[in-house]
């Protein structure tokens, strides 16, 4: 076996499981690590189209005492209890729209019905979790059971809203986006006080064609929105096409750092460069009168495409690199941006010590990587990135085929403690022994500190947050 089977379906779902743990767990290692990603690719007899598209499979490690105990549960979108009832897709997912005759055709013309399928991420809304999508339809359950407890409906800022939104301890508020579509299209800015459960809208700017925005940037005092050039076709999208077939690549349009005031919600600064595609931004901080920004770039959005489950079950799937890039953005200044790569890559899913070093100057980034460049197959290693000397460590076995990189601090004093004091979390697909494991490493030396095995395959998932107990969880990335 080999990478494919990360993209085959899981058949039961299985509940406080306790697996064997090799190698030594650090005693202070203990909380909760939840994270998401499809778990079924099909619908009835039909195949769905994308990676995106899957059905959302909540996953469970509790890690007390050196044990670990796994759990797994379907997420009970409507979208999945539609598919299940009916063998037949209810609602729109990114890449694979339900079969409709002309009345479906005509009621979406009328209306956009995304779906609650909320695959991607995890996030902590009041005291309670929600699984997310792009959609603004989060769905909420229970940390310890995984039983979804129902939807998590807030006052709707937009059409799709992003999966990363940023959570500033030091201010005590989450900040986040939507993307408006319809007859005013553009961005929407919007904060979350702690305590508080519907946003406050902070600012945005009006577009005459928006583009596919999944995550950005927060400095201590501004908002970044990087816009490349892969738009949105309103028309197609309430016409035939699916999600992702309404977005062009308009590299003409380059690609835009909007930037905002933290505080006023204006648009403070608008800079261009040449065009690029970007997921995941990694970190962003302010030094010398410019906005420093780190992210993973991708020359163009063929990356979209090739996420289709077609490509990806292949044998030898044709897969871009994404590279680490560093963005200089000048404030007040009609300075041109500069940019430099501080990983010529393959990285993605990008990790750091979030809670520490989020909006602050930082020197390690951790990522999911390939050993070939371009790459030749999935992703097969993990990576850390010294930033700050441009040199790099990876952990890789034969055959096997980690996921994103969660770092948890140790319980040492943040003042006095390393940057890279504390374990990497990784979801690792071992396709010769047909199983996964959750491997722990050890984040100052990148060497493997435990690994507590699965007894089958978990399919390759997107995010997820690890949190102790009486503690806010660590965000995998922003």
């Amino acid at each position: 076996m080999d990478h494919r089977l990360g993209f085959e379906p899981v058949r039961e779902e299985c509940t406080r499981k306790r697996l064997p743990v090799e190698g030594d767990l650090p005693d202070w290692l203990a909380g909760t690590l939840l994270r998401n990603g499809p778990g079924r690719f099909r619908v009835g007899n039909r195949p769905l189209n994308h990676w995106f598209d899957g059905f959302a499979l909540l996953r469970r490690f509790g890690i007390r005492d050196g044990a670990v105990v796994y759990s797994n549960r379907f997420l009970r979108s409507e979208a999945y209890e539609h598919a299940r009832e009916h063998g037949a897709l209810g609602f729109r997912e990114f890449a694979t729209d339900p079969e409709t005759g002309p009345l479906g055709r005509l009621k979406r013309l009328v209306s956009i019905a995304f779906t609650d399928n909320a695959c991607v991420d995890i996030e902590v809304r009041g005291e309670g979790f929600v699984a997310t999508t792009e959609s603004p339809r989060a769905v909420s359950f229970d940390p310890e059971t995984l039983a979804t407890r129902g939807h998590h409906e807030r006052e709707r800022l937009g059409t799709t809203t992003t999966v990363h939104p940023h959570y500033d301890a030091r201010r005590g508020e989450t900040i986040g986006y939507t993307t408006r579509l319809g007859r005013k299209p553009g961005y929407t800015l919007y904060r979350i006080p702690d305590g508080g459960t519907e946003p406050d809208v902070i600012g945005g700017v009006t577009i005459d064609e928006p583009a596919y925005l999944h995550s950005f940037a927060l400095t201590e005092n501004h908002i970044v929105l990087t816009e490349g050039p892969f738009v949105v076709s309103p028309l197609d999208l309430l016409g035939g096409a699916s999600v992702a077939e309404s977005f062009a690549w308009k590299p003409e349009r380059g690609t835009r750092f909007i930037v905002f005031d933290r505080e006023s919600g204006d648009v403070a600064a608008t800079h261009r460069a040449k065009p690029f595609f970007v997921f995941h931004h990694v970190n962003a901080f302010e030094r010398n009168g410019e906005i420093v920004l780190d992210l993973v770039a991708f020359p163009d959005a063929s990356v979209v495409g090739a996420l289709s489950l077609d490509n990806l079950r292949s044998p030898s799937p044709s897969l871009p690199t994404g590279a680490l890039r560093r963005y200089h953005l000048p404030k007040g200044s009609t300075r041109a941006v500069e940019r430099e790569t501080l990983y010529a890559g393959h990285v993605e899913l990008p990790t750091i010590d979030y809670a520490r070093r989020n909006t602050r100057p930082y020197r390690y980034v951790y990522g999911v990587s390939n050993r070939k460049r371009p790459p030749a197959e999935f992703q097969n290693r993990l990576v850390k990135i010294d930033v700050e000397s441009h040199t790099t460590e990876t952990w890789e076995e034969p055959n096997t085929y980690p996921g994103e990189p969660v770092f948890v601090p140790a319980l040492d004093d943040a003042a006095t403690a390393g940057e890279d004091e504390g374990v990497i979390l990784s979801v690792v697909l071992d396709a010769a022994a047909e199983r996964s494991f959750l491997l722990v490493l050890d984040a100052a030396s990148f060497t493997e500190r435990a690994r507590a095995v699965v007894p089958h395959p978990i399919p390759f998932g997107f995010h997820g947050q690890f949190y102790r107990a009486g503690e806010r969880p660590t965000r995998s990335m922003a």
